[in-house]
Formats: structure tokens, sequence, C-alpha cells
């Protein structure tokens, strides 16, 4: 048990209390000496270890970052001699932007695996924002979409149907943005919604015919529902009951990678 006389007292202090040069009654150097001694043996011990553990650690990162390009598929890895790869953009709302979910168990993130394990060389790029609607998405398509892009994913609407927007605007806006991707020579795919029951038969008609009907006038590729297989099943959706989770945008990309393969089959034509 320590000697109550020790508590509180700082480091130096406790290390001058406990040192056995104290018995010189004259203080001298010689305590001093062993003080700072100790003090420094301390130090160096300290430093050694945290070098020692930075070369350590230096060294197991290299070996699993070894181990890790080794496990990456041949297709995965870039070759001199491989041509470039796709730039797929995929401009929505929140269902595309991975809402409540780490990153890599978004949609765009998802999606570039599944293609990527069928041999496409693709870089699908997340142009999604939460909340937004058709007219946001027209609102930042030139900065979203840029000039290495070769394809894009639309799927928009969502939220103008949550807000009960008019679906005749929902429409126009989406026709923009098609019309101007088309003008700038890129592959285009439309990723449809349906509307909510409760919105009525009237604003179901209307809003669930717009995407069908945009999709034939302009030749799209077409994936009638987004959210196929897993809107309404509460084990594949966050606690919203809206937002798909990690499992739910495993059935989403199952679902839509063969469609999205009719996409890229447009580009390498």
């Amino acid at each position: 048990m320590a000697d109550k006389t020790q508590v509180g007292l700082s480091y130096i202090e406790r290390e001058t209390a406990s040192n056995p040069f104290n018995c010189d009654k004259s203080g001298g150097m010689g305590r001093m000496h062993s003080l700072f001694t100790r003090v420094r043996r301390r130090w160096m011990g300290v430093i050694m270890g945290v070098s020692m553990g930075v070369i350590i650690g230096f060294i197991i990162s290299l070996q699993i970052s070894l181990a890790l390009a080794l496990m990456i598929p041949a297709h995965a890895q870039p070759a001199s001699g491989d041509p470039a790869p796709i730039h797929l953009v995929a401009l929505g709302d929140s269902l595309t932007a991975g809402f409540g979910l780490a990153p890599q168990d978004g949609f765009t993130a998802q999606l570039q695996t599944a293609l990527l394990a069928k041999g496409h060389r693709v870089i699908v790029h997340n142009g999604g924002v939460s909340g937004d609607t058709s007219a946001g998405g027209l609102a930042r398509l030139d900065w979203v979409v840029n000039d290495k892009t070769q394809a894009v994913i639309v799927e928009l609407g969502a939220n103008d149907m949550l807000r009960g927007l008019s679906p005749q605007m929902t429409e126009k806006n989406l026709r923009q943005i098609i019309e101007t991707l088309q003008a700038r020579g890129l592959k285009v795919m439309l990723a449809g919604m349906l509307a909510a029951p409760n919105l009525g038969p009237a604003y179901e008609r209307a809003f669930n015919g717009l995407y069908p009907r945009l999709a034939k006038q302009y030749g799209l590729v077409f994936y009638p529902f987004f959210l196929e297989g897993v809107a309404g099943d509460p084990k594949l959706n966050l606690g919203d009951r809206i937002h798909p989770n990690r499992d739910g945008v495993e059935v989403i990309v199952e679902n839509i990678t063969p469609v999205v393969e009719q996409l890229l089959a447009r580009i390498e034509q």
C-alpha cells in the first residue's frame, strides 16, 4: 500500500521522494542526477515504443495491402493494354445517394461491384442528392454529369410524388434532362417510380404513366420500378420504411444489373 505522504504528489516529486539518494542530507547533485536519469529512461522507453509501433504498423499495413492486391479479381485490375473504363453517372435522389448507409453499401458502390464481377470495366459515379426533385436534378445536371461521362441512369421523381407535385411538371423536367443528355451524345437509362396509392387514382395514373411514355418516346433503356422487390418489405428497408437498407440495395442491384448491362452494350457498340 502506498505511503499516504505520496498521495497527490507530482511525478517529479514522487521520483524525488522515492529516490534512495534522499538519505543525503546535503541534497547534492546525486539526487538530481538520479532523478533525471530515471525520467530520461522512461521517456526514451516511450519514444522507442512509439517508433517501433510505427515501424511494425507500417510493415503490417504493407502486408495487408499486398494481400488485398492479390485478392482483387483480374478483371478489376487495370492493365496497360485494357481500354479505358466507362464512366457511368447515377443521377438521382436519396435512393441513389445511399441515404442512411455506409458508402460501400449504397446503390452506386454495390452496382459497380456487380458490374466488375461480370467483367465490365466501369466506374459508377454517385450523382444522388437526398431530397432532390426532378427540378433539382435538372438544375445541377451540367456539373454532375461531366465531360468524362458516357452514360447516365436517371432516377428522379420519387420526391416529386411524395410532395404531391404535378406529374406534368415532373415529366417536363425529366424530358429536359433526357434531351440535354442525348444532345451531348450520352446513353440514357430511365429508372421509373410508382405513386403511393393514397394520392388517388387520378394522380397515380398520371404519375405512373409518364416514365414508360418518356422511355418509348426517346428510345431509352428502361427499368420500370426502381424499388422492385424491395418496397413495402420491412426486412429490406430502414426504420422509415421508405429507404432500402444494405440488403434492400443488394436486391435492387441484383434486379437492375441486367438492364444496366443493356445500357453499357449501347456504348460498346
